[in-house]
């Protein structure tokens, strides 16, 4: 361990100093430590901030996405003008800026089962800012697999959860949640929005509970599953014991290594753009825009949400919400033509899926989604 401050670090760590839980020991322990973030974005913001701001001497971040305007409601690392640029890499400038006495790893990577154990053997804890099912799950096997503690968190819209997982004798993700929900059950933040100010909430927790683990003090949220309602500002508590049954920590494991669960969780990987036919399903919105300026008899069908609708919208199209599709098939009566979207086409698929069994045989999807027309069509359009 580091055996001393600078009269700098001194200065700069003194409301640290003079608290008897954290004191010269503690703050040592702090910089001494090594910890991984996973992700750069809403939640990683403030627990990226926070740490570099409380002097944790080794800070390591996997991301791999760009910044986008989007992004800048609620990942406050970044900044306007950072908008294009790599998030490791404004996220490493912010940090820099804030702390340069703390050293910041970029892992410009995708998290695989194939770099997962090597990058995590590096790491005293893992603090999870992943938004999607597949690398939560992935995280958390490494973490049991590594001995590591997985500091969790997650959002959605109003709602927050926060928890210390696969520490020493603790439950890790798996006791509580054994397999991803199903394919489209749980909305991801970009089609079911969050409140902007959550991941900082839930983010500034994931940052404290790391630190108390590296300082030792208090009590963790080991066993412990902490829920935010952000709407009633209400905090409630579940508590999680280690499953013996459980398959990667229990005590007859049958997960010894990790695993990509792309296709566990229904999300398959992109294939190599393939020529448009009619027995694909899928529609460009090239060919999309060419029939609606042939003035073609077909429908099409725009399954986003009201509040979706009301930003941007293809002309002529009539709002059916996915939801409400079973209920409304009546309003399709006469229309065997019908072009499916919603914002990226995921949802679309599924209802192209529905409409299809339901016997609407030339039911298509337009590939991309709005986003889609967006960037190649009518770029007036507001993207969100």
């Amino acid at each position: 361990m580091t055996t001393a401050l600078t009269n700098a670090e001194v200065a700069r760590y003194s409301r640290h100093l003079i608290m008897p839980e954290v004191g010269m020991a503690g703050q040592l322990k702090l910089k001494a430590a090594r910890v991984l973030c996973i992700g750069a974005g809403g939640l990683g913001s403030p627990v990226a901030l926070y740490l570099t701001a409380a002097g944790v001497g080794t800070i390591g971040v996997v991301d791999f996405d760009t910044v986008d305007y989007s992004n800048l409601q609620r990942q406050i690392i970044h900044g306007t003008p950072d908008v294009g640029r790599p998030k490791l890499e404004s996220a490493t400038a912010r940090m820099n800026a804030l702390n340069p006495e703390v050293q910041v790893v970029k892992h410009e990577m995708a998290l695989s089962s194939a770099n997962a154990i090597p990058l995590f053997t590096d790491y005293d804890m893992v603090v999870d800012g992943t938004d999607n099912f597949p690398t939560r799950y992935l995280v958390n096997d490494a973490c049991v697999l590594t001995g590591k503690p997985n500091v969790y968190g997650s959002i959605s819209r109003f709602e927050g959860q926060v928890a210390v997982f696969a520490a020493e004798n603790g439950p890790c993700y798996r006791c509580m949640f054994p397999e991803p929900p199903p394919p489209g059950l749980v909305p991801s933040c970009a089609e079911g929005g969050v409140l902007g100010i959550l991941p900082g909430v839930v983010g500034t927790l994931q940052a404290t509970e790391a630190i108390k683990l590296i300082l030792g003090a208090g009590e963790s949220l080991v066993g412990r599953f902490l829920l935010f309602d952000a709407l009633k500002m209400r905090f409630r508590e579940l508590k999680v014991r280690r499953d013996p049954e459980c398959p990667v920590c229990g005590d007859h494991p049958t997960i010894t290594a990790p695993i990509d669960y792309d296709q566990f969780c229904g999300i398959t990987p992109a294939a190599p753009a393939a020529p448009v036919t009619a027995e694909s399903g899928d529609v460009t919105v090239e060919q999309l825009k060419d029939r609606l300026d042939g003035q073609e008899a077909f429908l099409v069908v725009d399954v986003r949400e009201q509040r979706e609708f009301e930003i941007c919208r293809i002309p002529g199209s009539v709002l059916i919400p996915l939801g409400e599709l079973p209920a409304r098939l009546a309003e399709l009566d006469g229309h065997d033509d019908v072009v499916v979207h919603c914002k990226s086409g995921a949802r679309s698929a599924k209802a192209v899926a529905l409409l299809r069994d339901r016997g609407y045989s030339q039911a298509r999807n337009l590939r991309g989604g709005i986003l889609a027309w967006i960037d190649r069509v009518d770029p007036t359009l507001p993207r969100y």
